[in-house]
């Protein structure tokens, strides 16, 4: 009789001990250290046309590859015709070379805003010639951006790298939602005469990549023939917009200003948005390839994909 009350004795002994021995094991493991794998959102803006040109809608999540630097990413965010909200910065030249055009480019830029802007959208206007100037600061109300075109007035020479880079660093201060896309639009002949020495083509295309930002150049050209043209300048404006996702306008007459404007408001609105969580690789400030493809054979020899060529690791 008494052995047994003693061995129940014991049971109990050892049962009360146990909640007190888990608490000090689960205090153990709440002190020990936690590995966290810091991951970052890509998004991926992703225009696709058939032959013609035309934008082809109706592809799912499941058509598309995306890589980074050769490997493949799950895609974690996927829209259609992209109703995601937009930054842009629209930046005139308003150099003499560019001046014949400014009361189409007033007009054409006006209903541009008009057309383009939503509520959780936003644009600033930036206006260049030997310097940048901001004259709107981001709004969603298209009257603001219509006072400020009013207030473009004819400049000297044109700083076209400096403007890239300002505008970029504009886009580096927009709203940060996850799925914003930044667009930067430049109203330009190309033309580069006065851009500081530290301020190349090769920086401002950088510090556009590292704001996440597509380049549409519209390309005013003041005439046709090569002589007088920056011809130069007009393809580093069309290679800006292949590194970083965005196309190109040309514009010879002006009516194709508002012809220009409204192709380019389709763009925007007829994009895939892909998005995928990068884990970061260690603390550096390489360039990341990006690479998006469809699965699909056939439709990979039918239709073109346009797409950002990649982002910097430490960039937002």
């Amino acid at each position: 009789m008494n052995r047994f009350v003693i061995t129940a004795a014991s049971v109990l002994a050892i049962c009360s001990a146990l909640p007190a021995a888990s608490r000090a094991q689960q205090a153990g493991q709440d002190s020990a250290p936690i590995l966290r794998v810091e991951t970052r959102l890509v998004n991926v803006p992703v225009n696709v046309v058939d032959g013609h040109g035309v934008a082809v809608g109706g592809l799912s999540q499941d058509d598309f590859t995306v890589m980074e630097d050769g490997r493949t990413q799950k895609i974690a965010i996927f829209e259609r015709e992209a109703s995601t909200p937009l930054s842009i910065v629209m930046a005139v030249d308003t150099s003499g070379s560019v001046f014949s055009q400014f009361k189409t480019e007033r007009a054409a830029a006006k209903r541009f805003a008009e057309q383009i802007l939503r509520p959780e959208d936003e644009m600033d206007l930036i206006a260049f010639s030997y310097d940048s100037q901001e004259l709107v600061p981001y709004t969603n109300d298209a009257r603001r951006i219509d006072e400020g075109i009013k207030r473009l007035t004819k400049g000297d020479d044109t700083a076209l790298y400096d403007a890239v880079y300002v505008a970029s660093e504009r886009l580096t201060e927009s709203k940060a939602d996850a799925t914003r896309r930044r667009v930067l639009v430049l109203v330009t002949d190309g033309g580069d005469n006065t851009s500081r020495k530290e301020i190349g083509y090769a920086k401002a295309v950088a510090e556009a990549q590292r704001a996440g930002a597509a380049i549409y150049p519209i390309i005013i050209v003041p005439i046709l023939a090569d002589a007088g043209r920056n011809v130069g300048g007009e393809h580093a404006l069309i290679q800006m917009a292949e590194d970083t996702g965005g196309k190109y306008f040309y514009v010879t007459e002006k009516e194709d200003l508002k012809a220009a404007f409204a192709h380019l408001s389709d763009d925007l609105r007829t994009q895939y948005l892909l998005g995928y969580y990068a884990p970061r690789r260690g603390v550096d400030a390489s360039f990341r390839k990006i690479n998006v493809s469809l699965k699909d054979p056939a439709k990979s020899a039918s239709l073109a994909l346009r797409s950002r060529t990649g982002y910097y690791a430490d960039a937002r």
